[in-house]
């Protein structure tokens, strides 16, 4: 009989580095696997479908929720984005160990859902350095930023709801707590 895989939510505001450090571990430990959320955004460059991001209308996300085929969603800076639920729980059956990358909503969906996710946070080392972060990415409009900011807010706020939070100030110190968080390493 195959152990039971763990599922393992990231979180943290947006800009503070949590693909970073989700891609830093999926490259550093090939056990674990990234769950692909679904999105109505429109893909960035680079981005690819089914890798990135499987990119949806609204009315076929509307449509997923009301048939329950999601495990967490939410709406963020004007999109939907969600895990879809029957491939994460297919893979936590079959022994393996599942990343979610979500905002603060879609985290507390999980909590409610399934309670033994292990939940990290991710900070920022201050207000200044998250807004530094989002403004270099060189992506999002001054509107869209302020948006982002304020809704960083309330998620610190709630970084205490978390079993784990750690500071994204320096990225090979980060990695190394989050997988001491992860794996128990001494």
């Amino acid at each position: 009989m195959v152990s039971q895989g763990k599922l393992i939510v990231i979180t943290g505001p947006s800009g503070v580095g949590k693909g970073t450090l989700v891609r830093q571990l999926l490259q550093r430990h090939h056990e674990l696997r990234l769950s692909v959320s679904i999105t109505t955004r429109s893909p960035r460059p680079g981005e690819v479908e089914g890798k990135d991001y499987y990119f949806v209308d609204r009315k076929r996300f509307e449509q997923m929720v009301q048939n329950g085929e999601l495990l967490e969603w939410a709406e963020f800076a004007g999109n939907y984005y969600g895990t879809p639920l029957l491939p994460v729980k297919q893979r936590i059956e079959a022994g393996e160990s599942i990343l979610l990358e979500i905002e603060l909503v879609g985290a507390r969906q999980i909590r409610e859902r399934f309670p033994q996710a292990q939940q990290v946070f991710i900070r920022p080392p201050s207000m200044l350095e998250l807004e530094r972060r989002l403004r270099s990415r060189g992506q999002d409009s001054e509107e869209a930023i302020a948006r982002r900011l304020k809704r960083s807010i309330e998620e610190i706020n709630a970084a205490n709801e978390f079993d784990f939070q750690l500071v994204n100030d320096d990225l090979d110190d980060a990695i190394k707590q989050l997988e001491n968080v992860l794996f128990a390493v001494v």
